[in-house]
């Protein structure tokens, strides 16, 4: 159909350029729309820093903070702990009875009571009960050693086996080296030696007294 000419149209003419009209506006508001979702979503992704490849997967390591450590919580590369300073008085070896060495140096920083005994001796079997008693008891926290002197390892052996001194260390001393050392003319004689090497007690000790020595110690 023809669209009339000049200054004057037909009705039907004026609702063809009015459709048209319609029809050209609807095209610019949907572009316009689809423009305006492109910028909001380009900016909706800037805002929330989304990588382009996707969210985050849930479930990730999170970002490391640049901090290794070990299994403990240690930082890594922290230097270790450094032991304990051994004190001259504990600055001596021996053999127990089972034959193992035994080196007192093991024992710095933690309180020690070494115990002078004899085998044929009735007061050290006296307190032997209290030994065996309360040695396991704080083997952690306050060592108790014995100091076997003054007779023959085979009556020393029979001495530990019959009072079950088994579970503490016994050190051989038949030659009396460690009892010439801390000046032990006697038995049975305690010599307790604090957590800083300073000995704090040398004599006789019944068994109450022992075991309220060690306790205290292990408090301390």
């Amino acid at each position: 159909m023809s669209v009339g000419k000049g200054p004057f149209l037909t009705g039907t003419e004026k609702r063809m350029r009015i459709g048209m009209a319609w029809t050209a506006a609807g095209h610019l508001r949907r572009a316009a729309t689809a423009g305006t979702l492109v910028v909001a979503l380009s900016a909706a992704a800037a805002c929330t820093g989304t990588a382009p490849g996707g969210p985050a997967v849930a479930g990730s390591a999170p970002a490391s903070t640049g901090t290794a450590t070990t299994p403990t919580g240690t930082p890594a590369g922290a230097p270790p702990a450094a032991p304990a300073q051994v004190p001259d008085i504990l600055r001596f070896t021996g053999t127990t009875l089972t034959g193992a060495a035994f080196d007192a140096a093991q024992l710095a920083g933690k309180p020690v009571v070494l115990w002078f005994w004899a085998p044929w001796c009735a007061t050290c079997a006296s307190q032997a009960w209290t030994v065996a008693e309360v040695a396991p008891r704080y083997r952690d926290t306050v060592p108790i050693i014995g100091v076997a002197g003054l007779g023959e390892q085979r009556a020393m052996k029979e001495f530990v086996t019959e009072f079950d001194l088994a579970g503490t260390p016994q050190i051989e001393d038949r030659k009396g080296a460690l009892w010439k050392r801390f000046k032990v003319t006697e038995q049975s004689i305690f010599v307790i030696i604090d957590r800083n090497g300073t000995v704090v007690h040398q004599g006789f000790l019944d068994g109450e007294a022992l075991t309220a020595r060690v306790a205290a110690l292990a408090g301390a």
